[in-house]
């Protein structure tokens, strides 16, 4: 019974700190890091870095299907993903996290919509335990404001330095999403603009 215990226990342990590990982002992570992770050699590492950005894991999902299988990729997944939009991912963007269910997808998008993660952890908390949101919780966002946001909110975006969080603070109001684009285009190029602005939102 005490083997039993302890090892029951480590399980616990492991899934706990698990939870609190972060997954690589596939827009930011070096080909160093990429190549260091399970399934992904060089060329994979070279794919991936090549097909930057990547606006949506089923973006990242169809660079990997010409050379990961489907168990191969959903391995990858538990150490890299490209967060996921909680107010407009798709079923088969949300299912391609490890471990999702289509019943866990149904209540993902029966919340929409979420106004902050801590909505999130509420809701999904009551169909499972505190490990297992957090675990969930490392794939997903809710957009940020960008009238309204905090700096806090700001620097939650992947990437975010605070001279840039700066800039998106300067510009505000914001009428339109085509204001963001120019406004913060003269800092960064298109593809990290178009990066920056799948985080966003004027709602």
């Amino acid at each position: 019974m005490r083997i039993i215990s302890a090892l029951g226990i480590s399980l616990v342990l492991a899934n706990a700190a698990l939870a609190n590990t972060s997954l690589l982002n596939p827009n930011l992570a070096t080909t160093s890091e990429l190549a260091g992770l399970g399934q992904v050699d060089d060329a994979v590492a070279q794919r991936i870095a090549a097909n930057r950005p990547y606006l949506t894991a089923l973006d990242l999902d169809a660079a990997l299907a010409d050379t990961l299988g489907p168990e191969q990729r959903n391995e990858v997944y538990g150490a890299l993903f490209r967060p996921i939009n909680l107010n407009t991912a798709s079923e088969a963007e949300i299912m391609l996290i490890p471990g999702m269910s289509k019943r866990m997808a149904h209540e993902f998008e029966e919340y929409r919509p979420y106004g902050s993660i801590e909505q999130f952890r509420r809701e999904i908390g009551k169909y499972v335990d505190e490990e297992e949101v957090a675990r969930l919780e490392r794939y997903v966002f809710v957009p940020v404001k960008l009238n309204w946001a905090s700096r806090e909110q700001i620097m939650t975006i992947p990437g975010m330095s605070k001279r840039m969080a700066h800039e998106f603070e300067e510009y505000r109001p914001y009428k339109g999403i085509e204001q963001f684009r120019r406004e913060i285009g003269k800092y960064v190029n298109a593809e990290e603009v178009a990066r920056l602005e799948s985080y966003v939102t004027l709602d």
